[in-house]
This record gives structure tokens, sequence and C-alpha cells, in this order.
């Protein structure tokens, strides 16, 4: 499957990442495929040496790939020190919608003292609360509530049913993906005799600049304080952020990340898929957590941490864990035997 695109040429595309060319400067394309994949007038790249095979046959009128592959490229090609970054922004180009003139749906609810900045669009069923303050260039797509006192910076993109609420402070060209929810309560109760009493939760979320946040993510916000996130933050799909959490400009987090409250995590920084992260602890800047990792300490130092077993056959698992069991009762026969030694 390829995917269209408006047409550009070569060379317009080599200036977008100040790239070279080499081939037919003349060569124009109208779409994106994958190597394997694409036909005359496509765009692809190549980064990956599993995909060798399909960049020797390609029918692709433009790859895009590292100086050193050339030689191997039968057809035109953009060179580029990082290939795969230089294909992210010449798609991004290729891609971006034209900015349209205001639309508002006729069924979307706007309070009467909202602010609407130009070229605003809110689509069906959008609902905006007392008070709110609406950037411009803002997309509001079906579905979104956008709760009283909220403030949204110019470029940014809500997608269907994403759910801000009241006072939730955000950047400008964010990217808000459908089903999240951002400023909702975090979880803050206290044992009274055996039931649980809410704590009221006072803060708020505040959202820097470019920030993506993937579908079905929750930011829950600050008990007292402010729940933040730092500009270029990106975010996947089904995290949880809980109150007070802070996280340092330009970090990125997998899929299905658990981040308890309090704790900070800095600059930088790359959290794989499935990790935990418990609550009150500081990450250091620069800090790269590989997936299904859990955090139970604060990280002082930069580097890449780890924790968990990797996968194996069952019956090995099994046998490993037996022994697992045993360590401390052969522990405790090692110093007995090197006493005796």
């Amino acid at each position: 499957m390829s995917i269209s695109t408006r047409q550009a040429g070569i060379q317009e595309l080599a200036d977008i990442v100040g790239a070279s060319t080499h081939g037919d400067p003349e060569v124009t394309i109208s779409g994106i495929a994958t190597l394997e994949l694409a036909q005359q007038y496509e765009l692809s790249f190549f980064t990956n040496r599993k995909y060798h095979k399909f960049l020797l046959t390609t029918k692709a009128s433009i790859v895009i790939l590292h100086p050193d592959d050339v030689d191997n490229c039968p057809t035109n090609a953009i060179l580029a020190d990082d290939p795969y970054l230089a294909y992210a922004k010449i798609a991004a180009w290729l891609t971006k919608p034209d900015i349209q003139k205001t639309q508002i749906a006729e069924n979307a609810v706007i309070a009467d003292n909202v602010i609407l900045g130009e070229n605003v669009n809110v689509a069906a069923h959008v609902v905006i609360g007392e008070g709110s303050q609406i950037g411009d260039n803002v997309r509001l797509h079906a579905g979104c509530s956008i709760g009283d006192n909220v403030k949204i910076g110019h470029g940014t993109v809500l997608y269907a049913n994403a759910s801000i609420y009241a006072n939730v402070v955000m950047g400008e060209k964010c990217i808000v993906h459908s089903g999240a929810v951002i400023g909702s309560d975090g979880f803050g109760i206290a044992n009274d005799n055996g039931q649980w009493f809410k704590v009221p939760q006072l803060g708020t979320v505040i959202i820097g600049n470019n920030v993506e946040i993937g579908a079905n993510t929750t930011i829950d916000r600050g008990a007292i304080e402010d729940t933040v996130i730092e500009n270029g933050v990106k975010l996947d799909n089904l995290i949880q952020i809980a109150h007070n959490v802070r996280i340092g400009e330009n970090t990125a987090i997998a899929g299905c990340v658990g981040i308890a409250g309090s704790s900070t995590i800095g600059k930088h920084c790359a959290i794989g898929g499935g990790s935990g992260i418990l609550g009150h602890l500081t990450i250091a800047d620069h800090v790269h957590i590989t997936a299904t990792s859990l955090v139970t300490k604060s990280i002082k130092d930069a580097g890449v941490y780890s924790s968990g077993t990797p996968l194996q056959a069952n019956a090995q698992w099994h046998k490993n864990f037996i022994r697992f069991k045993q360590l401390d009762k052969m522990a405790r026969r090692l110093s007995e035997l090197e006493k005796k030694i």
C-alpha cells in the first residue's frame, strides 16, 4: 500500500534536510511506499539491512539512504547521514495538511466567553467550557471535551474523543490522540477506619510545546502542585502518569508504562514499553530503561538499565526458578565452606 502526497522534486525534498542527491535532478514523486511495494513516482527509504534485497530491486523513483549504500541503489537517491530522520522530516512535509479557514460544526457546544484564535477547526459534538482559550490553527476533532479555563496553544491537534479537564494548560504544536485523558483526578485516598476517603486533587497539568500524547494515555492532575510534561516529550499509547509527576524535555516513553505519583523523570530519557516506575523517585537525564523493567529506586547516573527475566522455554524457566528459590541456602553453604578452607 502506498500513501499519496503532494508532488515534489528530488532537490526540493533534499533541501528540507540539507542532503545531497544522486541521479536524475528532474525526478518527482507523488507518493510514499516501502522499498518492496514502491512503484514509479513514489518515495521510499533504506535503513535496515534486513531489507537490503528489496533495495536492490525497488521500483521507487527516489530512495533516501546513507551515502555508503548508494552503489547498491538502482534508482535516484537522497543521501543522508541519518536516513530515517531524513525520511521522517520529508514525510512530515509531504503529508502536512493545508491550513483551512475557521470551520465550526453546528452542533459543537462552545461557551460564550471562549476565546477562539484564527483558523480554528471545531468538529461535530465538541464541547468547550467556560473561559477556555484556543490558539490559532488548532484542530479539535469530533467529540473532544474541553473543560473550563483550559488553554491550548496554536497549531495543536486533538483527535476524536480526547478529554481535557478544567484548568489544563497545553502548549503549541502538540498532538493528542483519541481517547487520551488529561487532567483527571490523581489516585489520592486516605484510610478512615477501613473506608477510603477521597483526597481532593487541587493541582492541574501543564504540558509544554511539541508534546505528543498517545491514544488512551492518561495524565492525572496534581494533588496540590502540578503534573508537568516538558517540551518535546513523546508518549505512546496506554501510558499512566500519576499526580505530581514531572517528565523532562525530549523524553520518549513507550506503551503501557506506569509512573506512580511524585516521580521525576529527567531530560532525554527513553523508557521501554511495559515498564513500571514507583512513586517519589528521581531518574537522571539520559537514562534508558529497557522494556518491562521495574524501577524501585532512584537512578542517579545516565546509562542503560534493565530488570526482569528474558523469555525462555517454560521447562528451562521452571528449572531456573527452582534454582532461584535455592540461592539463599546455596549461598549460606558456600559461605560455610569458605570459612573451612
